[in-house]
């Protein structure tokens, strides 16, 4: 399993890595779901706590196997196999989100989480017998990555109260593994194939937003037929979905990353900042579904409330994509500014009568802003 070419010419996503993507929109449902009922309970800060850390776990899972992929990939009968039992540690996972959202048990989605990063670091173990030049780096992924799933595990014998503290410390030795592993020496990973894994997930969570919020208001509709107030939030939200489908795609991260390439900083923040990116994404359709439940009362939360369980991601979003994503390539004063200005309106569209409306249309209006002078 030696390296692949990093100037590799056509280089695109496998069969294998979309199957992979696939099977994970399974434990992204589970999440936007599990969002979706602790915001129609009110359960704001416990149930967006847990949305974060559950989201946390199928992100970080992705992101570690999409990386490792760019890498090295032989497609060869262990390989596939290997990758197989990474699926089902996913799928494992999924299961595991109800529990995790509804009574904080953490056993089913600690083992698929166990099983997905077990076999990462024998994928990692392989490349560091295949590829002496880099074993350094593959030696030390395969020790981190190990080290850490003993840890996880044994957060689940700590008492309730300091488990959250030792589920902070897990994250933040979790994501100091590859600043660890890679200052030994870079992995031969591919922009444009990097760029391309990011974008199809940008577009799964986008396509589970809008699932979940024409799942609610298809539901509203059915309970109270046909009632108008709905039309409103649906318009809006598909314009949100639509814009932030535009504003993502604006520009080719491929050219940004063969820049960052060469500065690992710059490279770890945007690979690391899609964490939110991803997580506001699916958070926005959970927020959308919760609002379809307000508006047909069946939830007893404030309009502020409501409003705002749309209008926070939908900014959260806003904001991680201009500054991660697009802010390298602006060089104008007005196009720095845009973005931050949108996103305050979005958050104050909470408290206006309309709020998905408003929020939709401003994200209409941001998408012409930065639009037109290009095409111009």
């Amino acid at each position: 399993m030696v390296g692949r070419d990093p100037g590799e010419a056509r280089r695109s996503a496998t069969s294998l890595e979309l199957f992979f993507d696939l099977c994970f929109v399974v434990a992204v449902a589970q999440a936007s779901m599990g969002l979706h009922g602790a915001l129609t309970e009110g359960d704001y800060a416990s149930g967006v706590l847990r949305f974060a850390l559950v989201f946390f776990t199928i992100w970080w899972a992705w992101m570690n196997f999409t990386w490792f992929a760019s890498a090295y990939d032989p497609d060869d009968v262990p390989y596939r196999l290997t990758v197989l039992v990474q699926i089902t540690g996913s799928l494992v996972l999924a299961a595991g989100v109800r529990g995790a959202f509804e009574d904080g048990d953490l056993h089913v989605i600690t083992l698929g989480y166990v099983v997905l990063r077990t076999a990462l670091a024998a994928l990692w173990l392989r490349a560091a017998l295949s590829d002496p030049v880099r074993r350094r780096t593959t030696l030390r992924f395969a020790a981190g990555v190990t080290a850490c799933q003993f840890g996880w595990v044994g957060l689940l014998f700590l008492p309730a109260p300091v488990r959250l503290p030792g589920i902070v410390i897990m994250i933040a030795a979790e994501v100091s593994v590859p600043v660890w592993a890679q200052s030994a020496g870079m992995t031969p990973w591919h922009p444009r194939h990097i760029a391309e894994r990011y974008e199809l997930f940008t577009l799964i969570v986008l396509g589970e937003s809008v699932t979940a919020a024409t799942v609610a208001v298809r539901s509203a509709f059915d309970r109270h037929h046909g009632t108008g107030s709905l039309y409103a939030p649906a318009a809006g939200g598909l314009l949100m979905a639509y814009a932030m489908w535009w504003l993502y795609f604006a520009r080719p991260a491929d050219t940004l990353l063969a820049t960052t390439h060469r500065a690992h900083r710059r490279r770890f923040t945007w690979a690391y900042g899609h964490y939110l990116i991803f997580a506001s994404a699916t958070a926005e359709g959970a927020g959308l579904a919760a609002y379809a439940d307000y508006d047909t009362r069946r939830t007893d939360a404030s309009p502020a409330a409501a409003g705002a369980a749309v209008t926070v991601p939908a900014a959260i979003f806003l904001v991680t994509v201009w500054a991660v994503h697009l802010r390298p390539h602006q060089k104008g004063a007005r196009e720095q500014i845009v973005f931050p200005v949108a996103a305050v309106g979005v958050v104050l569209a909470a408290f206006s009568p309309a709020p998905v409306l408003v929020a939709g249309a401003l994200f209409a209006i941001l998408v012409v802003l930065v639009t037109v002078p290009r095409q111009g």
